[in-house]
């Protein structure tokens, strides 16, 4: 059971990724993994939403690739930053951002061991099907790191946690 909800802070939390270059554009150039601070979105609009695993089928082509393509519908809402969260390691997250062309557009952060999701009560054991602790799928909309939004997806697919659900809470 999810311990945030709307009104609530978010929890201080460090992520790693890659952030986007020209240079990422070569496949054999991987980059290197730098730190975001949750305390780095104070005084913004956030849309954070979490999958299970990058390159995963469900997140893969139906939960991050609408993101991309209403980008522009969640700037036009006044979103400063789109983040989308996966316990994968912060090259895992690149090579997938990459892959999907979010260039500098989502900024994928690798929430190790999911554990800032656990502080939400969003972790995910998955042990049993060999992909170990991961990040439930998830989406929350943040004003200066305070919930305005939390979908949580309780059955397989993707509804709450989806932008449209998401731009229509904007």
């Amino acid at each position: 059971m999810a311990d945030i909800k709307v009104g609530d802070t978010i929890p201080e939390g460090t992520f790693k990724y890659i952030p986007w270059s020209e240079a990422l554009e070569d496949n054999l150039v991987c980059g290197a993994p730098i730190e975001i601070s949750t305390s780095e979105w104070k005084g913004k609009k956030v849309v954070l939403f979490s999958v299970p695993g990058a390159f995963t089928p469900t997140c893969h082509t139906n939960h991050l690739p609408p993101y991309l393509e209403k980008y522009d519908q969640f700037k036009a809402k006044g979103v400063d930053t789109i983040a989308v969260l996966a316990a994968n390691d912060p090259f895992v997250m690149s090579g997938w951002a990459r892959f999907e062309g979010l260039k500098d557009k989502i900024i994928a952060l690798s929430d190790n061991g999911a554990q800032w999701s656990k502080k939400l009560g969003l972790d995910k054991d998955l042990t049993a099907n060999g992909l170990g602790i991961r990040t439930s799928r998830y989406a929350l909309i943040l004003e200066d790191n305070v919930v305005k939004y939390v979908g949580i997806e309780t059955e397989r697919g993707v509804t709450v946690s989806g932008a449209d659900a998401v731009l229509a809470h904007l």
